[in-house]
């Protein structure tokens, strides 16, 4: 069972967790991209982090988490007692008995660890989908159809059910729904379960999404209350200057996406904003509103303020720097920022 949201919750007792896309570096191979995401995870579990999430992309050549649940299995492998799951998995790429069985094994491996995130969006782009699921179009139908499959393909099966999971039945592995819009948000509402907004690149309809949630939720077996956690983008260094040259990686990945010219994971350039137009500065300003970067006063005021606005039970980190030693100095500080 989740918690139930409290009101004034504060930073200090406020869940962090940590969402990683294992993003391939300019001059780093696939497989030291793995090592280094093993190696944050086992940093994020010392420092008490709640979960570790792994994004599913595809066709992608900075971002190495494209086999999620085989991801969940090297993490949960090697960490002790942090959760670790999917942020998402993303449905529409896969039948949901795959997922239930997939996950079902990973819930026997880890017991009490595993968590399925799932989002209704492609991960990818259209040429993509379609090797992905090559006979399968999409309809708007097909999302909360599958979610409900799921969750009966991980339930104890039912006298008569035809097609059971095997690993998975019986294991009731936690599902959150996953969202940038209102559709999940009134789909999770609906079906009783934890909500994980998007906000660490699509913040726009953040507050939109969590009023409609938790206006319109209804208990279930598994979640009495609602349950939100959201995505902030979080760079964290010892001065505010320096934060802002390390969110320069980042500042060029979504300037990148904007583009379309998708590349490796880029090392940090001096006044990089400062080189762009008014306008590339304003989309990615919009891109990373939710955004948090700066020293350890900046990060606690910066993560104050979104729980005070949010009310967030949980908050999912996404803290992408191009030295992996500075990307664990950041997590260390914006832990201790969260217990001062």
């Amino acid at each position: 069972m989740h918690p139930t949201t409290t009101l004034m919750k504060t930073l200090h007792d406020t869940p962090l967790s940590m969402l990683d896309l294992v993003s391939i570096r300019e001059e780093g191979t696939v497989a030291e991209a793995l090592a280094i995401s093993l190696k944050t995870a086992q940093h994020a579990e010392n420092l008490g982090f709640k979960r570790y999430w792994l994004a599913e992309h595809h066709n992608m050549q900075g971002i190495a988490s494209s086999a999620t649940a085989v991801l969940v299995g090297y993490i949960a492998g090697g960490t002790q007692r942090i959760r670790v799951g999917s942020g998402g998995i993303m449905l529409p790429n896969h039948a949901p008995l795959v997922v239930a069985e997939a996950f079902g094994t990973l819930a026997e491996l880890y017991p009490n660890r595993i968590d399925l995130g799932l989002g209704r969006a492609p991960g990818t782009d259209q040429i993509t989908m379609r090797a992905l699921r090559r006979q399968h179009v999409e309809t708007e139908a097909d999302f909360p159809r599958d979610v409900v499959d799921l969750q009966q393909l991980l339930a104890a099966p039912r006298a008569g059910q035809s097609v059971v999971a095997m690993p998975g039945a019986g294991t009731n592995v936690p599902i959150w729904l996953l969202g940038s819009s209102l559709f999940s948000a009134r789909l999770a509402a609906e079906r009783g379960l934890p909500y994980a907004f998007a906000s660490h690149f699509a913040p726009r309809l953040l507050h939109q999404a969590i009023a409609l949630y938790r206006s319109e939720f209804r208990p279930s077996e598994s979640l009495t209350h609602p349950y939100v956690m959201i995505g902030v983008p979080l760079i964290a260094a010892p001065t505010d200057e320096e934060a802002e040259f390390l969110a320069s990686s980042t500042y060029q990945r979504v300037l990148g996406i904007m583009r379309g010219d998708r590349r490796r994971f880029l090392p940090p350039v001096a006044g990089f904003m400062s080189q762009l137009s008014q306008n590339e500065r304003a989309a990615i300003g919009e891109f990373l509103g939710a955004g948090v970067i700066g020293d350890p006063n900046t990060v606690r005021s910066g993560l104050n303020e979104l729980l005070r606005s949010t009310a967030a039970d949980e908050l999912m980190l996404v803290c992408d720097i191009y030295d992996p030693a500075l990307r664990l100095r950041s997590l260390e500080i914006v832990a201790k920022a969260c217990v001062g």
